[in-house]
Parts: C-alpha cells; sequence; structure tokens
C-alpha cells in the first residue's frame, strides 16, 4: 500500500517492495545499537550493574556514546572508497555480523571494553546503513515508487529507536540483548535472497546479469526491464563508471548544486535540532518544567519515539505525490515555528510569568518537532541526495554528506549545553528556529523537484541554466528520449 495508488494497484512492483523492507532491517539494527546507551546507561552506573563487578563511569558512558559515532566516520570513509568495487552483498554482511557481533559482545559483557568493542561495531553498522542503503534502494526501485521506498530508511531507524527504548523499559539486560540479536540475523537471512542491484552490474560491464537483476524486482514484466535497461544505458556511459575523486564532485554546475543541497539538508538535520533534543531530553524537560506538572524525560522520550514513527509514515503515502521538494520545505517550516513556541515559552517562563495554564506547550512544541521532521527533512534528505548525485560519484558524495552529518551533530550537541547555560536556554531554541529557515531558503532556490524523474532527467535539470519565464523541466520519456514537460 506504499505510495497508495502506485502501489496497490501494480502488482509488478511487490517484489521491490519486499527488497526494500528486508533491505531496511539493516535501518532498525542502527536505530537500536545507537539508541541502546540510552536505556542501558543508567542501569549500568548502578552499584548492581549487570556488566562486571563496578559501575561503569559517566566518563566511560561518554566514551561509549562517541565510539559509535567516530567509527561511523571510518565506516563512511571504507563506504566511499569500496562503493562499486566491493558488492552490495558483500557490504550488507558487513553490517550484519557487526551488527550480530556488537548484540554478542553486549550479551556476554565481562567488563568496559567488551561494550566499547561493541560500540566501535555499532558505528560500523550505522554508517555503512545510513551510507549504502539508500543508494541500493533508490537503484532497486522504479521512479515513480522511489520516494515512497527510500522513506523507508528514516522509518526503519525510528522503529528501532522505538524498540530500543521499549525494550529497554521492560526487559533484563540480557533479554534486551537477545532481542536486539534477532534483527540483523533475519535481515541477513533474508538479503541472501534479494538481488545485487542493476546499477552495481551496469558499472562493471555486466549487461547480462544487470537484465537478469531487473527481471527479478520488475516481476518479469520485459517492458518495463527494457525501458529502465536503456536508461541505465544512458547513466553508465564509458566516463560514468571511471573511478571518481574528490575534483568530480566540482565538475559542473548540476553536480555543485547537488553537493550544496545534499551538504545544506544533511547539516541542515542537526542544527534543526534533531539530535540535541534527543541528547538534552532530560535536561529540556527539567527545564520547562520548572513550576508545572512535571513530564519525566523517559515518558516524553517514549512520546517522541512513537510520533515519529508516525510522522515517518507520512512521507511513506505522500511523497511520490506531493514531492520532495514540497515536503522539505514545509517540513524546515514546521521546526522553525515549533522551536520559536518552546523558546517563547521559556523565554517567559525565564520572566517568572504563570504559565501553568499552558504547561503542555514544551511536549506538544517537541512532539510536533519529531512529527515535521520526520514527515520531511528526515527521510527527505538521503532521498533528494541519492536520487542527484550521478550514478559515478553518488557513494563519494552521499559518504562526505553523512560525514557533515555527524560533525554538524558533534557541533550542536557540543553547543547547546553551553549557550544555555549563559545565556539561556531560550535563546538555544531561538537560534535552532533560525536555522531551519535558512536550509529552506536555500532548498527553494536551488532544489528542483525530481519526483518520478529518472535520474538523467534529474541531472539534466539541475545543469539546466535557468532562464526568465522557463517553467519546464525535462524529463524522459518510456523509450529513455528526453522531452520537456510543464
Amino acid at each position: 500500500m506504499i505510495g497508495c495508488d502506485n502501489l496497490s494497484l501494480d502488482l509488478n512492483k511487490w517484489r521491490q517492495i519486499v527488497a526494500a523492507v528486508i533491505a531496511n532491517l539493516a535501518a532498525v539494527t542502527g536505530g537500536m545499537l545507537s539508541s541502546w546507551i540510552s536505556p542501558v546507561g543508567p542501569r549500568l552506573m548502578e552499584e548492581d550493574t549487570p556488566v562486571g563487578t563496578e559501575p561503569i563511569t559517566e566518563d566511560e558512558i561518554s566514551i561509549l556514546s562517541s565510539a559509535t559515532g567516530l567509527m561511523s566516520l571510518f565506516a563512511l570513509i571504507f563506504y566511499a572508497l569500496s562503493a562499486g568495487k566491493i558488492s552490495t552483498k558483500i557490504q550488507a554482511w558487513i553490517i550484519a555480523m557487526s551488527g550480530i557481533g556488537s548484540w554478542v559482545l553486549i550479551l556476554f559483557a565481562q567488563n568496559f571494553y567488551y561494550l566499547l568493542i561493541a560500540r566501535i561495531l555499532a558505528g560500523v553498522v550505522c554508517g555503512l546503513t545510513f551510507s549504502m542503503m539508500p543508494v541500493y534502494v533508490t537503484e532497486i526501485a522504479e521512479d515513480s515508487i522511489r520516494g515512497a521506498l527510500g522513506s523507508l530508511l528514516s522509518f526503519g531507524v525510528n522503529i528501532g529507536v522505538f524498540l530500543a527504548f521499549i525494550l529497554g523499559a521492560t526487559l533484563s539486560y540480557r533479554d534486551f540483548a537477545v532481542c536486539g540479536l534477532i534483527v540483523p540475523v533475519v535481515f541477513i537471512v533474508g538479503f541472501v535472497f534479494l538481488p545485487e542491484s542493476p546499477a552495481y552490474f551496469m558499472r562493471k560491464g555486466l549487461v547480462d546479469n544487470a537484465t537478469r537483476s531487473l527481471m527479478w524486482l520488475r516481476n518479469n514484466d520485459q517492458s518495463a526491464v527494457d525501458r529502465d535497461l536503456k536508461l541505465l544505458e544512458k547513466q553508465f556511459t564509458p566516463d560514468s563508471i571511471k573511478t571518481a575523486g574528490l575534483k568530480h564532485l566540482f565538475r559542473d554546475r548540476g553536480t555543485i548544486k547537488t553537493l550544496i543541497i545534499s551538504i545544506t539538508l544533511y547539516a541542515g538535520q542537526h542544527f534543526g535540532g534533531y539530535a540535541i533534543i534527543f541528547s538534552y531530553t532530560g535536561m529540556i524537560f527539567e527545564q520547562a518544567n520548572k513550576g508545572s506538572v512535571a513530564v519525566s524525560a523517559d515518558d516524553s522520550l517514549l512520546v517522541l519515539a512513537g510520533i515519529q514513527i508516525i510522522g515517518s509514515l507520512i512521507p511513506t503515502f505522500t511523497i511520490d505525490h506531493l514531492g520532495r521538494r514540497k515536503l522539505i520545505i514545509s517540513s524546515c517550516a514546521g521546526i522553525s515555528t515549533f522551536h520559536a513556541a518552546f523558546g517563547i515559552y521559556l523565554l517567559l517562563q525565564s520572566r517568572e510569568y504563570d504559565l501553568s495554564s499552558v504547561a503542555w506547550i514544551p511536549l506538544a512544541a517537541v512532539s510536533g518537532f519529531g512529527l515535521v521532521y520526520c514527515a520531511g527533512l528526515g527521510p527527505g534528505t538521503s532521498i533528494v541526495t541519492s536520487e542527484c548525485f550521478g550514478p559515478d560519484i553518488v557513494s563519494l558524495g552521499i559518504s562526505i554528506s553523512l560525514a557533515t552529518e555527524f560533525i554538524s551533530n558533534f557541533l550542536t550537541t557540543l553547543a547547546f549545553p553551553f549557550v544555555s547555560s549563559h545565556f539561556g536556554m531560550h535563546v538555544s531554541f531561538f537560534i535552532l528556529a533560525a536555522c531551519p529557515v535558512v536550509t529552506m531558503a536555500i532548498i527553494f532556490f536551488i532544489l528542483p523537484e525530481t519526483k518520478g524523474k529518472s535520474k538523467v532527467a534529474i541531472s539534466e535539470e539541475l545543469n539546466r541554466q535557468a532562464k526568465k519565464g522557463d517553467n519546464h523541466s525535462l524529463n524522459l520519456n518510456d523509450n529513455g528520449i528526453g522531452k520537456n514537460v510543464s
């Protein structure tokens, strides 16, 4: 039922849907592992710690938290260097084995160092999943459902986060690890039966293999296979299959614009407050609940995680109808509005106004942020980036953009407590409200609508010199021939 009209009436797409769902079980694994420290960390610091005989210290918890992010950066470098050379199948095995190894180490941990290695392996899972899976899904999906299937990455991550919070709150330490272990096992068992991306075979010049992959993905629809094979042949020219370097990211107008778009979106996620909201939930609600009925950090995290799952479903059903551009711009506008509302609340609170009658605003503002973020900016970022970069540089482009994301994550989470303690938390939220406006402006002027367009058509439009009064965009007909459409 993804994409409603497109999929429910066309059974030829069911294999693509199954493939995308199985692939994004890796995202569920990444979401669970990245969030594991949040519910389990406090237990590790208790006297009756489940790991070893001595409680884990706050410094060690900090090291465990940062180890995953640091290793994700190294995983991105590996992906950038190996993409196109190592098959998706092998990279999927690396993700699965790293996920399984992480949960096994957590399950049998005897001391801090077991957990440190587990968190390093979790970084491999996150780094490879968030860079590889958007590309794989984009390459196996038809243009009409590419956005809907691409949005499953965000949905999978949010499912993983939600499961981590629920299981962490209700199960014992080791039962939680056993449940977590199941997901990467199911992922790799399912992925074994999926075909390699047809684009991977085209990069290798293996047209027959690409045809067989398309035949499976298109449910043996020969006309669809012939059409998509023509489009792939247009993408993978002799020049496009050469190894790309950093200089190729600046080779033409369209590629430079794509780099600006992707960096803006990935950085905009964290300068819009995503990491801050999750990292400092307790601090935020402790401040917001002064003088009012308190909402615990645990309860607010569960509410926020649940809201994000609902928000993640919105683009799955709408992104191939409304388009990426509208959803991302609307999402940025919503994020800015909710942060501004929270900032005003905190400002009035700092001036000792009686806000007991509107004590619901903090939870509503944070929940609203989670909803609009997951409905647009969250999933739209990876979808647009994987669509706009050319086939020879998509892996390198996404890796660099994700590196920007991790750096933005680090900078914003470092700055938030400093700004809040020195200038007031309301100032932090006013800054968070301003940042999405910048993101929205850049996307409004640079990003074309990409829904339903082939990568060839998107590249043509990005490279096209805009002319006054020219509102046409280049697309491809079923024969792969360019045409102008209004």
